[in-house]
């Protein structure tokens, strides 16, 4: 009875322990992760309709997700897109000019593809703000902040605590009316270099992932 008894609680033993070791042996995130930034990039496209130009810069920033379980995150994420020297068109005419400062941070929900390598493809979409800051040289004479929404996807890869990530976004910018702005005291006007027509963008990065809980 005895040598039973333990030929059946060894037994339960095992079968309980596969599911576990399956889990542990596939690599992945974590209930919580932080993503850095060192190297991005954001495009700009050209406004139609306004002086507006085509333009880039460069990103750096951070995020933060929570994971409800293998497949639903959120994210909370800010990035800041710094201004570097390009020619920019105006009018017919190039000229070399710094772009300004922009400063990116949104909410997003994440979803993940139901994968057991330790390459994890995601969708994601949110909205946020974006805050362009003063320019003097390009017009933008005050920091403003337009509306954002972005969809986007990517990959996330595990080894252990650590991590890389690869992501791509498609971002609108609504517009503030001009007109208006110009009407009602006291509301400032966008300049014509961005904000007065909604503007779209593309970003890419690629981040290093830490596990830091769950």
């Amino acid at each position: 009875m005895t040598r039973r008894m333990a030929v059946l609680l060894g037994a339960v033993a095992l079968i309980g322990s596969k599911p576990a070791y399956a889990q542990d042996s596939v690599p992945g995130p974590g209930a919580v992760v932080v993503t850095i930034i060192p190297a991005g990039a954001t495009f700009f496209r050209e406004a139609p309709d306004t002086n507006g130009p085509s333009f880039r810069n460069y990103d750096v920033g951070a995020g933060l997700d929570y994971h409800f379980n293998r497949y639903v995150g959120v994210e909370a994420e800010v990035t800041g897109a710094i201004g570097i020297a390009q020619d920019l068109q105006f009018s017919g005419e190039t000229f070399n000019l710094k772009t300004p400062h922009l400063l990116n941070y949104s909410g997003n929900l994440v979803l993940f593809a139901p994968n057991r390598t330790s390459v994890v493809p995601y969708v994601t979409g949110g909205a946020g703000g974006l805050t362009v800051f003063d320019k003097a040289s390009l017009g933008i004479n005050e920091t403003q902040t337009f509306l954002t929404g972005n969809v986007g996807g990517g990959a996330e890869w595990f080894h252990g605590r650590w991590g890389l990530r690869g992501d791509y976004r498609f971002i609108a910018i609504a517009s503030k009316d001009h007109a208006g702005a110009t009407a009602q005291p006291g509301r400032v006007r966008a300049p014509s270099f961005f904000g007065q027509e909604t503007r779209y963008g593309h970003r890419v990065y690629g981040g290093l992932l830490i596990n830091i809980g769950g």
